[in-house]
């Protein structure tokens, strides 16, 4: 695969130390702990390796990738490691996509606060497919998805929403069938939409009243309670955006699917079109403009604040499972799902993925890309000949957070 010819990374090098300087006191360790990942990612301060062709002798030099799940250049190997985990649990169904996103006013509340807002996203997803999947009216049965957390958008600003996957059915209360969702409908989306609503400003409310939420600059008033619910009256009245895509046709569309979504970071490289005069250039597609692909033109600074706005707290994770799907039963309650819709049993689980050292080989398993052959002879294999330490370099920042 060829690389990009301008790299997240290139922006960083740039102009990345102007930025930490003007911003010193603004900066969260994690930021910072990711800028000088992405930085030296791929380069000689992580160490490497040299390499040399077993029948030209050509050399080439392979740095280590820094891993963070930040970086454009690190997502590849672990999308297609949780990739290949999840296809023995694919489902003979029908599958969904469901989006739940939340209006400005809370994502300005989400951006100070973002580990317990964006905890109380996922909670309120969870409870509103889970309770109105189980709802006789609707589906009435026990339904079991995943969610994804995003907080961009195209144009790289605040826009925190939950991609969630899910089976079009699930197990009946005695879980002795299974209990499928209409040809090509899931379940009605004002309905999602009203219960979501609800229930994320009454998870909010608890969350403000246990003194939880913090407030700065624009939003410091809202300490008080009283400008706090004022402030969420025209959220209530709000219809929210909750949206379901048409359903996917069959599985390897399900797993294309997985493989642009679950491991996204805010922008790929491949994107980026210009760096110059401490300018960025990049891609965007304007959905509000009938999917149009557009360019757009920042200051470097202003790139790297949009860029940074989308690291996540420490710890927090950013792909959760629920219902059927649970890690607790999911062993169990995948196997019934199986065996109601006369599905053959469970296949064998791939072999663990991360226990080679050799990238090469877990990269050529999962995606039949084969990174060990030659570029020049392209007959012969990179075999190396020489391990290369890490350069002197700047003191990671420990994360004090």
């Amino acid at each position: 695969m060829e690389r990009p010819r301008l790299e997240v990374a290139d922006v960083l090098r740039r102009y990345g130390e102007t930025y930490r300087a003007e911003h010193d006191g603004s900066l969260s360790v994690a930021q910072r702990r990711v800028m000088q990942a992405i930085t030296a990612c791929r380069t000689a301060a992580l160490g490497g390796h040299r390499e040399r062709c077993d029948t030209c002798d050509h050399e080439r030099i392979a740095y280590n990738s820094c891993r963070n799940r930040h970086c454009p250049k690190c997502q590849s190997l672990a999308r297609a490691a949780w990739i290949e985990q999840r296809q023995a649990q694919l489902l003979d169904c029908e599958y969904f996509h469901v989006v739940f996103t939340v209006p400005e006013e809370i994502a300005s509340i989400a951006y100070q606060n973002k580990a317990v807002v964006y905890n109380l996203l996922f909670a309120a997803t969870a409870e509103t497919l889970r309770t109105i999947g189980q709802d006789p009216k609707h589906l009435g049965a026990e339904i079991g998805f995943f969610a994804v957390l995003h907080t961009w958008g195209q144009n790289l600003m605040h826009h925190p929403h939950l991609h969630c996957v899910v089976p079009g059915g699930g197990l009946s209360a005695d879980r002795q069938q299974w209990i499928a969702c209409r040809p090509g409908f899931f379940l009605p989306v004002r309905v999602l939409s009203r219960f979501f609503r609800r229930r994320f400003l009454e998870l909010l409310q608890l969350a403000f009243d246990r003194g939880e939420l913090e407030f700065f600059a624009g939003l410091h008033g809202l300490h008080d309670p009283k400008a706090f619910r004022t402030y969420l009256e025209p959220v209530r009245k709000k219809e929210w955006v909750v949206y379901a895509k048409a359903p996917f046709a069959g599985a390897q569309q399900v797993l294309d699917y997985l493989g642009r979504y679950t491991h996204r970071v805010a922008i790929s490289n491949n994107r980026l079109l210009d760096i110059e005069d401490g300018q960025v250039t990049f891609r965007w597609k304007d959905y509000r403009d009938g999917d149009a692909q557009k360019t757009m033109t920042l200051t470097a600074p202003e790139f790297i604040r949009r860029f940074l706005l989308h690291v996540l707290p420490p710890g927090l994770q950013r792909i959760r499972y629920y219902g059927w799907m649970g890690n607790r039963y999911r062993e169990e309650k995948l196997a019934l799902c199986r065996q109601h819709l006369k599905m053959d049993p469970k296949p064998e689980a791939p072999e663990a993925l991360d226990a080679p050292t050799d990238y090469r080989d877990r990269v050529q398993a999962l995606t039949g890309l084969s990174l060990s052959q030659c570029p020049m002879c392209r007959k012969g294999h990179m075999v190396t000949v020489e391990q290369i330490g890490r350069t002197a370099s700047p003191p990671l920042v420990l994360n004090t957070s």
